[in-house]
């Protein structure tokens, strides 16, 4: 009955409800797509996709690291009203490291799971209206199916002889699932398979919705020879090299999804969402042993500025989806609420912060100027369901101006020391952030505008969002 209400009103709109792939890059700068301007990644697929959108490119992620940025697409909430701030729950990760039991290792890291468990999200809403449901690649939230997901790789067990990610050895030696995805992070690296198996199940059967979050660019930048070669003899940095040849493999990845689809007769009825879960941006100093390996700048990957936090943001739906170059600023925030809209489904999401911007993509009007937020912390949690605890620095971008507010804990100076004070950024036109204008006396009124929409955003102290484990009772 739901399914057939959301059909009708997808038909009364003109079109029908798509089929959804969301595409997730990992650990990408802004700047690295071709369609994006860069003159070194190249990604031609990517570019091609980007020229059949709606291209949003000013968007942004609320958070500059993986588990909770990815939360915020799962669930359309920030990270202080989710309750999913961090990377690794109480103890962290180096007190689960020192742990030596796999069952006493996977009971402490559920304890956290209840939060995505209690909380509405983009899959579990699909699957209530009729979608399967797949989730593939980085996915911090335990078993596939605690976000709701019907389908999937992700299963908390350890996948065995795999080296790049998602195996955490304990200190006995043990080895078990490090919570960052497990089996999903063979996706993209190592067989696109599950994928074109769920498609070739659900076609012209049953709606679908696809979470393809492959570990890539992410490090080991350990692509095949063929990706180096795109790049040596170009007079490109030697430290970028591994990183954009890593990103051209994604690239091939996107590309054979969308060519699979293509080749199956599906394209005009899916809608192709692309974002980053945040930025990276290779630096010069070089690890001792590890090959290839580069430690990212401080202002890319888990830093309060652009580097960590922009992303471009494509929507493709043949026939429906305008291509076109929106300047506004949005954030992936807005994907649930956008993915909802096309559906038809927005209703089953109510009170959600993000905006709808297929109004935009499908090219009936202009997307409004407004203020886009976000929140950084460090990547343990000190505990669960108290964000206010950990906040490190808040940020609001306005117009060409952005703010970062940072906040400090027990006396102790603000993690990661990206800013110690107060930084007003004219971003458009000083992107790496290295004039702070907070104390120039022409901007006092914009910093004090800018101040105040981040404290009616969000004010720490105020944890009230998060939702709260149930007791023994079954109250919360």
């Amino acid at each position: 009955m739901h399914m057939l209400l959301a059909v009708l009103v997808a038909f009364i709109a003109g079109a029908q409800p798509p089929n959804i792939v969301m595409i997730i890059s990992d650990d990408q700068t802004y700047r690295d797509f071709g369609f994006m301007g860069s003159k070194e990644a190249l990604t031609p697929h990517l570019d091609r996709l980007a020229s059949k959108s709606a291209r949003y490119v000013n968007g942004y992620v609320p958070t500059s690291v993986c588990s909770p940025s990815l939360a915020t697409m799962l669930t359309g909430l920030y990270p202080h009203q989710s309750g999913i701030h961090y990377n690794h729950p109480p103890p962290g990760n180096r007190g689960f490291n020192q742990m030596a039991s796999v069952k006493e290792y996977l009971r402490v890291r559920s304890r956290s799971y209840y939060l995505i468990k209690s909380t509405r999200t983009l899959p579990r809403i699909l699957a209530n209206e009729g979608y399967r449901c797949l989730q593939t690649g980085k996915f911090w939230e335990g078993h596939h199916s605690n976000a709701g997901f019907t389908d999937g790789m992700t299963i908390m067990t350890t996948p065995p002889g795999q080296t790049i990610g998602g195996v955490r050895t304990l200190a006995s030696g043990k080895k078990t699932a490090h919570g960052n995805g497990d089996w999903g992070l063979k996706i993209g690296r190592e067989t696109m398979k599950p994928i074109y198996e769920f498609i070739d199940e659900c076609a012209g059967k049953t709606p679908f919705f696809i979470w393809y979050a492959p570990y890539l660019p992410h490090q080991p930048h350990d692509s095949p020879e063929k990706y180096f070669d795109l790049y040596r003899g170009k007079n490109i940095p030697a430290h970028r090299i591994p990183y954009l040849a890593s990103i051209s493999q994604f690239d091939d990845t996107v590309g054979e999804l969308v060519n699979y689809v293509e080749k199956k007769g599906l394209i005009k009825d899916m809608l192709f969402v692309f974002v980053t879960d945040n930025g990276w941006t290779p630096g010069t100093r070089k690890h001792k042993s590890a090959k290839n390996f580069f430690f990212h700048t401080k202002a890319s990957k888990r830093s309060p500025n652009e580097d960590g936090l922009r992303t471009p943001i494509l929507f493709r739906w043949e026939g429906v989806i305008k291509p076109a170059t929106h300047e506004q600023l949005c954030s992936s925030i807005d994907l649930v609420p956008s993915v909802l809209s096309a559906i038809g489904i927005e209703h089953k999401m109510p009170g959600l912060p993000g905006v709808d911007l297929m109004v935009s993509a499908k090219g009936i009007a202009n997307l409004k100027p407004r203020p886009i937020f976000g929140e950084i912390y460090p990547g343990d949690a000190s505990s669960l369901g108290h964000p206010s605890r950990d906040i490190a620095y808040r940020w609001v971008r306005e117009g060409d101006f952005k703010l970062i507010v940072p906040h400090s804990h027990n006396g102790e100076k603000p993690w990661g020391g990206y800013v110690e004070k107060t930084s007003l950024y004219q971003v458009r036109r000083d992107p790496s952030e290295q004039t702070n204008l907070s104390n120039n006396p022409k901007h006092q009124a914009r910093l004090q505008r800018l101040r105040t929409l981040l404290d009616n955003w969000w004010t720490p102290g105020n944890n009230s969002a998060v939702p709260k484990p149930e007791t023994t009772d079954g109250h919360r």
